[in-house]
């Protein structure tokens, strides 16, 4: 199916808003995007692309061509995944995303024991905090941290985390320990970067909220530079327990304001999430069930700091 390439390529520029960004997810150049897009279009007809404006629009014929190219794409996907079923022992290639922190210290390590096992399968761990799409990024299982799991996909409840506000010693030693979240303000508070919009929301032990504004010169898109930033003394932040519960048992850090819950836009749960089809998979149920044994029903880091 020579068209393949060309119609995933379409799909991408789409999603992604242009061929250079399309042509990173693809792991190709720019060049090769752009000529299968010429290609198709002359193939097709039809211009499927506005190139006037500095960002991609569709056309009226590319309106209509990408909603039959998903469900032309979607069937192919459901075709190989029925010869794939075919036999019983895992085998193929298993590809699952997982948040970057989360998935290096966690996810990665259970991997070279499951292709060892299983010499027919290979792994690809994608590892982003952005959502993917289950379908065009052709995830067979992704482990995501949300509050509402995706609608048109199964959604398997892992466990649920917990989150705290971490200091090191040093820091407070310098600073004080705030005694009341009213006191935030007076300190440097890490901001994990596009999520809490410059305010912390804490919930006391009689469930009520608290929201106070918070600031630092720093600010952080990825937990671990913000976890490294708290080890060295530089302020306060909110980690999940799944980075900080080794540090807070040897004492590199230290819980503050203990009676307070953080309360972040992700939720607190972890979730398995793959399309329907993707279960009767045996490469996935193996994986389903190697996850389970690690992380329950007490997590890996939860048994550290006891």
């Amino acid at each position: 199916m020579a068209w393949l390439p060309s119609w995933h390529s379409f799909l991408k520029v789409v999603e992604s808003g242009s061929m250079a960004a399309a042509a990173r997810q693809l792991d190709c150049t720019r060049a090769q995007v752009s000529k299968q897009i010429g290609d198709l279009e002359r193939s097709l007809g039809q211009r499927l692309f506005e190139r006037a404006t500095r960002r991609l629009s569709l056309t009226p014929a590319g309106e209509v061509f990408l909603q039959h190219a998903r469900r032309a794409l979607e069937a192919v996907d459901s075709a190989e995944l029925a010869l794939r079923h075919l036999g019983e022992t895992p085998q193929g290639v298993l590809r699952i995303s997982a948040t970057l922190a989360f998935g290096r210290r966690y996810i990665a390590p259970l991997l070279p024991s499951m292709v060892e096992k299983y010499p027919g399968l290979e792994c690809e761990l994608v590892l982003t905090d952005q959502l993917v799409d289950l379908v065009a990024d052709r995830i067979d299982l992704a482990l995501r941290l949300t509050k509402a799991p995706p609608e048109d996909a199964v959604a398997r409840p892992l466990l649920q985390l917990e989150r705290h506000l971490c200091a090191a010693p040093a820091y407070l030693a310098a600073h004080g320990a705030p005694q009341t979240p009213q006191d935030l303000p007076l300190h440097r508070c890490f901001s994990y970067l596009f999520t809490d919009d410059g305010h912390w929301r804490l919930t006391d032990r009689e469930g009520a909220e608290i929201r106070v504004p918070i600031h630092s010169p720093l600010r952080y898109n990825n937990l671990e530079c913000l976890e490294d930033a708290i080890l060295a003394g530089q302020g306060i932040g909110i980690l999940p327990d799944f980075l900080c519960a080794p540090a807070l048992a040897d004492g590199r850090l230290i819980r503050v304001l203990p009676d307070h819950e953080p309360q972040v836009r992700f939720g607190r749960h972890l979730y398995a999430c793959y399309t329907p089809s993707r279960i009767r998979l045996p490469k996935v149920k193996v994986f389903l069930a190697e996850l389970e044994a690690a992380l329950t029903p007490v997590p890996p880091w939860r048994q550290e700091r006891k």
